[in-house]
This record gives C-alpha cells, sequence and structure tokens, in this order.
C-alpha cells in the first residue's frame, strides 16, 4: 500500500487517520534519517498513544482534523509535501468535509507528490442515513489529474489503493463540484 509513496526520497511525509500507528511505522522505517513524518490523528487518545509509544524524533503527531491539513503544514515550516496517506473513509464523510480535505491537498503536495488513499469499501457511502454507492475513483478524479487504482488481495480484508498525482487547480476543481 505504500509502494506508490515516494518515501524514501521525502523530506516531509503525511499521514491522515494514523490510528493507532501500524502504517505510521511502516512509513517511519521507509523515511531517510533527515525526513518529517506528520501524523494527523483526530482521536486524542489514538494520538496519545502515537506520541508515547511510537518514539522517533522524524514523527510529530497532529491532533488536527484533515481538512485543517494546509494550516497545520505550513505552521510546522513547511511549504509542501512529498507524500500523503490517507485511510479516511471518505465515503463515511460528511460531503463538505471531504471536499475540504481533498482541496486542501492541492495545496501542499508538491509538484511530484504522491497522495495515496486506500479504503476496504470503496464503493459505499453513508448519505442521509443510508448506506449508497459511491465511485471514489470519480470523485478523486476530480481533483488529480492521474488516479490508478489497485487491489491488495493480501491485506485482509482486501484493500483498494487509489494513487493519485498533480493535483489540479482549485479553479478546476471549483467548476467541478457546480
Amino acid at each position: 500500500m505504500l509502494r506508490p509513496l515516494p518515501v524514501a526520497k521525502a523530506r516531509v511525509v503525511v499521514e491522515v487517520g494514523a490510528g493507532t500507528g501500524a502504517m505510521t511505522r511502516a512509513l517511519l522505517d521507509l523515511l531517510p534519517a533527515d525526513g518529517t513524518l506528520l501524523a494527523f490523528e483526530i482521536n486524542t487518545r489514538f494520538a496519545r498513544y502515537l506520541e508515547s509509544n511510537v518514539l522517533d524524533r522524524r514523527l510529530q503527531v497532529i491532533n488536527a482534523s484533515a481538512e485543517t491539513l494546509q494550516h497545520e503544514v505550513h505552521r510546522r515550516g513547511f511549504d509542501h509535501v512529498d507524500a500523503v496517506l490517507s485511510s479516511l473513509a471518505l465515503g463515511f464523510m460528511p460531503d463538505k468535509v471531504r471536499r475540504a480535505f481533498l482541496g486542501e491537498l492541492g495545496g501542499v503536495l508538491g509538484e511530484s507528490g504522491v497522495f495515496t488513499q486506500y479504503q476496504y469499501l470503496h464503493r459505499l457511502q453513508l448519505k442521509n442515513g443510508h448506506v449508497r454507492k459511491f465511485h471514489l475513483v470519480h470523485l478523486l478524479r476530480r481533483y488529480f489529474s492521474s488516479v490508478q487504482q489497485k487491489m491488495i488481495w493480501r491485506n485482509l480484508p482486501p484493500a483498494f489503493v487509489f494513487a493519485c498525482q498533480r493535483p489540479l487547480p482549485l479553479e478546476a476543481v471549483g467548476s467541478l463540484q457546480s
């Protein structure tokens, strides 16, 4: 799931939805000694767990939501990031939050950066209390000019991985949402 990300040569990597750190540890194993991993985790208990159990000077745990990504990255002195990994359940987020998060990526992802979204239930969406069909790949193509999709069968449950590059300008994204 990490293969599409240029972590080995990265200066700054972002993980959104770090949870208890399974992917955090894997990212740190690949990250250069002078790199930085910004791990966003909205759940305060998980954020505290990461801070006390993943002891690596390259890790900065940020107890904030995904739609504050650009602000938090810039607040820490970084102009852009090289890679973003997200495990957020985009189909189960409110539409406004999902759009805000995806819109933030274009403002921080470097020119050759990669955004990877992985999901287990990528075709389901919760809207107005009802489960509906959700086309994540169509959504991502509104924000990125390149979206590659792959299924990882070795993962249990199998994971759907979407590797996205070249964010579209915000003007283009806005016109697609209208």
